[in-house]
């Protein structure tokens, strides 16, 4: 930043600094700093000390976080007083409750339990003149791009562990997401006041299952009915929560009978960030006595270089622990500036490039998440670096469009707060932008994207088609939203049967679709069965010579054409080419265009399962046209039939998709896994060991893979995990070729 700042010209300086302080201290600054530029750099090193000051202040008291948990930890029921005790919401309701209102979470429909709520994105509340994003990140990992960039936006996350059911299997995965994605976290372990509650007993799951490194920052003043309070062991103090609901935070000494334990359990979170804090390990060791501010500081250290967990406890349900829980957030998660973003650079091959996080930078911002308001499309907006105003040009480096920013928003629960500008580090919202979800915008100065623009190509289709004819209109509306949000979701039309065909990554990202459309739209759609996107192609060179000629009164049709086709070499970079090695006028050049589209239309379809045909090369070397009857009509059908006569010629084969699957499941259950992914036809790639945990990779036929998610929840009871994204085409074997070849005439001959 510093750098950035001394390369930049006196007026630059000036000007950043006029746009940041009041007009008479700009003008008086100014005069001063131009009159003594020449003399001395102090100046000028005092400016950038103000100028830097103002944005590092305001994003020191800037928290974006997530709240993440197994199902029915007690996720929303935390939320809830989190809103209810920032002075969010005025009254507190349950997620099941008998006032029939619901959880403010809750507010569209109790049943989306997918974890993605579509109603809010980034929830805003402060506590203590600190600035907190709540951000919701979607419980499942879904293959679809959409989970990366709900992960990137946050800086630290809360992970809610039940104190009767421990780390469970859903706890694993979002720890493993959280992980895969750098977020450093707190642990808070919820329902103490329930009937064989141990949060010792999960703070070693903890430790085991999940590899963390952590001890507990509080300890329980009674359990199940007795739960009565905390003791926080940083500040050695106990709290209780008194009010209808729990709202007033009593701080106490330390119960007699307890002291002994306290003292024995923050020794022990003492040594623990000990081991993963050296400035703290050299107190310990040289037994001086710790202090609070000391060991707060390297938990803190501890925590953003996610080398220490800290453990928070309490019940929501019965309003306790939420209020020191929030302090936590505020003392041991990170600011936007303590964590490290990366953009790619797109005039550089996708370079990376850190970024710095000052809002002195060029603008920086991604679109994570769109919502149908009343007012059009909402699009939400993490800003990594620079500022965005009202009114102002960006550039959306996706599409290269330049919009203008007609009203920026800061959301406040349902009302939205108008704006004028926002910088580096702040999540706002912005109306009538058109964009797709993991856009980036920026101000022109530099081409820098913070998702790959790479969009893996879809594998699967499905065929839909709305029941009522009715929900037309909402069914094309979904479409097309879906489209905009996701770009991994395709939507196509079927020319042989004028059907709706959607493509995705998986059987799973079409299901969630589907069921999007039935929930938020309305619209109860029919689907056929999963179709994989095979392909066709040839092994050898085959010469062709047809002739096509129609006489029936009148003009008729002339048309011949002579040459050859053959496979293009393997890692070309077209998958089509056509060559005109005519010599002389044979045929006019004006029919030549004409007789190429035919071959492109024939190639569209190959003549073993009616599925494109790639990697051909189509060269004419001949032919012969009539002075009367030749028409370009007449030469694209003849480079149609040529197509069809020659194809089989030339050896055609069928190509499959054989996509890249990466299992992570217990070591007990490799031997199953492994058998099945063979029995699947699937090639082991890759064996590793990670912890108790075995990830194996392995090429497996697309084909292959259908009900995959449950025959491996099945089998690892629950505790597996897999992913899979697309990794070539390649030829099937002959057996398998045979079969599809037969299916496929089975379904010609009953149409």
């Amino acid at each position: 930043m510093a750098a950035r700042t001394a390369r930049s010209s006196p007026t630059r300086l000036l000007y950043s600094f006029c746009t940041t302080s009041s007009p008479q201290t700009a003008l008086l600054t100014g005069n001063f700093h131009l009159r003594h530029f020449s003399a001395g750099s102090a100046a000028a090193a005092r400016l950038r000390e103000e100028k830097d000051g103002w944005w590092k202040e305001s994003l020191q008291k800037l928290r974006n976080i997530g709240i993440s948990a197994h199902i029915d930890s007690g996720k929303t029921t935390l939320t809830e007083r989190v809103l209810y005790y920032t002075g969010r919401i005025h009254e507190i309701h349950e997620v099941r409750g008998k006032d029939g209102v619901g959880a403010k979470m809750d507010s569209m429909d109790l049943e989306r339990e997918k974890g993605i709520t579509i109603q809010s994105a980034a929830t805003y509340c402060s506590w203590k003149d600190y600035q907190v994003n709540i951000i919701d990140t979607p419980g499942h990992v879904d293959f679809t791009i959409e989970v990366e960039r709900a992960l990137r936006v946050l800086d630290g996350a809360i992970l809610v562990l039940c104190s009767v059911g421990g780390v469970q299997s859903q706890s694993i995965t979002v720890d493993r997401q959280m992980r895969r994605y750098e977020v450093p976290r707190l642990a808070f372990i919820n329902k103490l006041d329930r009937m064989g509650a141990d949060p010792w007993k999960v703070l070693n799951q903890a430790r085991s299952k999940l590899r963390h490194h952590s001890a507990a920052v509080q300890m329980p003043i009674g359990l199940e009915d007795d739960f009565k309070g905390l003791i926080d062991l940083v500040h050695m103090k106990a709290y209780y929560f008194h009010g209808s609901s729990g709202e007033k935070v009593v701080a106490e000494d330390i119960p007699s009978n307890l002291g002994a334990q306290a003292q024995e359990k923050r020794r022990e979170l003492i040594e623990a960030v000990s081991e993963v804090d050296d400035k703290l390990a050299e107190a310990f060791l040289g037994d001086e006595p710790i202090s609070a501010s000391e060991l707060e500081e390297a938990i803190r250290r501890a925590t953003i270089a996610r080398s220490f967990v800290p453990v928070f406890m309490g019940s929501a349900f019965k309003n306790k622990g939420i209020q020191p829980l929030l302090d936590g957030v505020l003392s041991y998660l990170p600011c936007p500036t303590e964590v490290s973003n990366c953009a790619l650079d797109q005039t550089k091959n996708e370079e990376k490039v850190t970024l710095t996080g000052n809002p002195a930078g060029p603008l920086v911002a991604l679109a994570f998440k769109l919502e149908e308001g009343r007012f059009g499309q909402l699009t939400y907006l993490r800003i990594y670096e620079g500022v965005i105003k009202k009114g102002d040009f960006i550039i959306n480096v996706n599409t290269g469009k330049k919009v203008k920013v007609p009203r920026l928003v800061r959301m406040h629960s349902n009302e939205m707060e108008d704006i004028q500008q926002a910088h580096a580090g702040q999540i706002v919202a912005v109306f009538g932008v058109d964009c797709a979800s993991g856009d980036t915008f920026t101000d022109g100065s530099v081409k820098y994207t913070m998702t790959s623009m790479s969009v893996p190509e879809p594998v699967m289709s499905l065929a839909i088609t709305p029941v009522s004819k009715d929900s037309g209109g909402n069914f094309s509306k979904a479409l097309n939203r879906f489209q905009r949000e996701d770009p991994t979701f395709r939507v196509g039309l079927d020319t042989e049967s004028g059907q709706t065909i959607i493509s995705g990554m998986g059987e799973l990202h079409l299901d969630i679709y589907v069921e999007r459309m039935r929930r938020e739209y309305k619209v109860d759609a029919s689907v056929g069965k999963p179709r994989v996107n095979f392909r066709e192609t040839i092994t050898q060179r085959a010469e062709f010579d047809y002739l096509h000629k129609k006489q029936s009164g009148g003009q008729g049709q002339y048309g011949r054409v002579i040459g050859y086709i053959e496979p293009l070499p393997p890692g070309s970079a077209t998958k089509f080419e056509f060559e005109n090695n005519l010599v002389g006028q044979a045929i006019p050049s004006n029919f030549v265009p004409a007789i190429e589209k035919g071959f492109k239309e024939a190639a569209n379809s190959g003549s073993l399962i009616g599925h494109p045909v790639e990697n051909i090369r189509i060269v004419l070397t001949d032919g012969a046209a009539h002075n009367v009857d030749s028409s370009e009509l007449a030469f694209k059908l003849a480079s149609i039939y040529a197509f069809r006569q020659v194809y089989t010629a030339a050896k055609p084969v069928i190509l499959e998709p054989v996509m890249m699957v990466e299992l992570k499941f217990p070591t007990e259950f490799q031997g199953t896994v492994t058998g099945d992914i063979n029995k699947r036809k699937g090639m082991i790639v890759g064996n590793d060991q990670e912890a108790d945990d075995c990830v194996i990779s392995a090429h497996v036929p697309l084909n292959n893979m259908f009900g995959y998610s449950t025959a491996l929840r099945s089998m690892t009871q629950g505790k597996g995990e897999f992913t899979m994204e697309y990794l070539e085409h390649s030829q099937v074997s002959n057996d398998v070729q045979t079969q599809l070849v037969n299916a496929y005439n089975a379904t010609k001959s009953t149409d």
